[in-house]
């Protein structure tokens, strides 16, 4: 007992110290977790090889994480993405499997133990090019895009690879005996599979079992799940909805051993049957803080079980086959990101970004050992080589950065629409803000011009009745056919903020005396947008928090007349207070940097908090 609680400590310790700082440098909560584990392991040897028991705690953090994975893919959300992850997920994890799998029976491995190896190196790291992509600000372009469907279509992989592998240790470990049951012959007992109800049993009844195990876990979920929630809602103990979160994982796991199935893979169904229920937000909530420590601790086993002696030994090849699983993979993404039309940096993101193999092959080399598809010399050099590639991660990134800064914009991959009207206002960006700036000018009897480039957005407005014209609104002679040396006035409701700002800075060299109304993202964006001669700037969440904010004080004690007040003095007070910062704001230096940013904006406080207390006075004064 002492010696768990001691590498427990050790485990945490090592964890909280590893991932915020590798969050902070940007490589990630798994690299994090995997220095953690060299660290403690390898490095400093303050835990050894007797971690087995923390080891199996670690595993069922996977379990957890294909549950809430399965909780966020909705049936129906599933069937609207068929054609992009059966196409391009389907395609990569196919095509990457048969290439890899090549290369290994090049070297002359077996077909088995090639085509394990070749399934376990084609996914990719889902926690590593999510988060990535998420903190540079590319899900939503279109290499980002594809690439999260890649990435969904390798999680669900994932179930049923974990059910084939067995198959693969058959011909070389088992047999088939005459009444039709499988016996496994593992060679090495500590391997040895727990019992199950289905050892002995002629192959029919193992797959009839099977399939009520399953069965039960749809009717279940489907059935079962509403009643037992309301029972447990009723105890008004928040505590129960916890135990009873993980009562489903631990119960539907253990029923899938019991039938001689993978527990990941009934925890995965259960969740995409619960993912339509109305308690699904309940059980992320309640799960998510066990997946992320089980998961994190898996993670920290991994890289503490790293043979760093191998690596010493072999580390030429070893750098070389992390390079070559790079290479083969990112030449199977950009082939296929070809094939889909994918263009430019688009392409160029989508192939490095998951080129690398990812977290899912650890689980995948733990399994394949334990059934022995693989030797245990052999993972341990696959289990370095997947960790080379993402730790080479970062630098895939770094990579696209330069490539993406020496690529000329392509200009658009649609062809603008030819724009043969001219009015007033000229609105450039026709997203949520936009959309209500035009109903509200148009329905006023005035006639707007919509520029967008987005063409579902331009489609769906005219689905509505308001015309639009597609094509990029950063583009001078698009500006002028939409009569920008005409119009009274620019309204720009741009997502990018560089575009933005480049969009206000042209038009006010070309009109001096055009009126630019324009959104801002946050303070610093106004400021450049000041500086390029915008006229009227509305940061895009002020005036609803304002709102917010005017709520809150009528329902605290004020009245609605000295709410009304308040905001108003706020919002005066709020842009006297940026032209003020704008004349001390250094776009090279970051504000809580800036001493004279920081003084001046103390300053101002100040007199905001005097103004709102001497207009409270005065409405007291008034009323009395």
């Amino acid at each position: 007992m002492e010696s768990f609680l001691y590498q427990a400590s050790i485990y945490l310790a090592a964890a909280v110290i590893a991932v915020p700082i590798a969050s902070r440098l940007g490589l990630g909560s798994v690299l994090g977790y995997l220095a953690a584990g060299i660290l403690i392991g390898p490095a400093l040897h303050f835990v050894g090889s007797e971690t087995e028991e923390l080891q199996h705690f670690a595993e069922f953090g996977v379990v957890m994480m294909l549950f809430l994975i399965g909780l966020e893919l909705e049936p129906r959300a599933l069937w609207d993405m068929r054609h992009r992850l059966i196409g391009l997920g389907g395609l990569q994890v196919v095509v990457s499997t048969l290439v890899l799998m090549g290369a290994a029976i090049a070297s002359g491995l077996d077909w088995t133990s090639s085509l394990a190896i070749g399934l376990t190196l084609s996914l990719s790291s889902t926690a590593i090019v999510l988060q990535t992509l998420s903190e540079k600000g590319l899900v939503r372009t279109g290499g980002g895009r594809s690439a999260f469907s890649v990435l969904l279509t390798q999680d669900i992989a994932v179930i049923p690879i974990l059910a084939f592998l067995p198959l693969l240790a058959i011909p070389t470990y088992g047999s088939i005996n005459d009444d039709g049951s499988i016996s496994l012959a593992i060679q090495d007992e500590a391997h040895h599979a727990a019992p199950s109800l289905v050892d002995g049993l002629p192959g029919w009844a193992v797959t009839l079992v099977t399939i009520a195990a399953i069965a039960f876990i749809i009717l279940a979920g489907v059935y079962l799940t509403r009643p037992v929630f309301r029972f447990i809602h009723a105890t008004r103990l928040r505590e129960m909805y916890t135990a009873l979160a993980l009562l489903i994982v631990v119960g539907i796991s253990f029923l899938m051993t019991l039938v001689g199935l993978s527990p990941a893979l009934g925890a995965f169904l259960a969740g995409v049957v619960l993912a339509n229920s109305e308690f699904r937000h309940e059980l992320e909530s309640d799960l998510e803080p066990f997946k992320g420590l089980l998961l994190g601790l898996f993670f920290i086993t991994v890289g503490a079980g790293i043979n760093f002696e191998a690596f010493y030994a072999d580390a030429g090849d070893l750098i070389g086959l992390a390079l070559l699983v790079i290479v083969a993979k990112g030449a199977v993404l950009y082939l296929l990101g070809k094939l889909f039309k994918l263009k430019g940096r688009d392409r160029w993101l989508f192939t490095l970004s998951l080129a690398q193999a990812g977290e899912f092959g650890f689980v995948l080399l733990a399994f394949a050992v334990q059934i022995n598809v693989l030797p245990n010399d052999l993972s341990e050099k696959l289990l370095l080589v997947i960790a080379l590639t993402m730790l080479i991660t970062p630098l895939l990134f770094i990579l696209y950065d330069q490539i993406s800064k020496r690529m000329r914009d392509s200009g658009p991959s649609f062809k603008p629409d030819e724009i043969n009207e001219e009015g007033p206002v000229i609105i450039a960006g026709i997203g949520r803000f936009g959309q209500i700036v035009n109903r509200l000018v148009q329905h006023s009897g005035f006639k707007t011009v919509v520029l967008d480039h987005d063409m579902q957005t331009i489609q769906l407005m005219r689905r509505f009745g308001f015309k639009g014209f597609l094509g990029d609104p950063t583009r001078p002679e698009l500006l002028k056919a939409a009569g920008l040396m005409k119009a009274r006035v620019l309204v720009v409701a741009l997502d990018d903020k560089d575009k933005a700002t480049m969009l206000v800075s042209y038009a006010r060299r070309q009109r001096p005396d055009l009126h630019i109304v324009v959104r801002a993202y946050d303070r610093n964006h106004v400021f450049q947008l000041f500086r390029a001669g915008a006229d009227d700037i509305v940061r895009e969440t002020f005036d609803s928090s304002l709102r917010a904010g005017r709520y809150v004080l009528e329902n605290v004690g004020l009245s609605g007349f000295e709410a009304a007040e308040a905001e108003q003095t706020f919002y005066a007070h709020d842009r006297h207070a940026l032209r003020q910062l704008a004349e001390v704001w250094d776009p090279n230096i970051p504000p809580s940097e800036n001493a004279a940013y920081v003084a001046r904006s103390r300053e101002l406080e100040k007199e905001l908090e005097a103004a709102l207390l001497n207009r409270a006075s005065e409405d007291k004064r008034k009323s009395a």
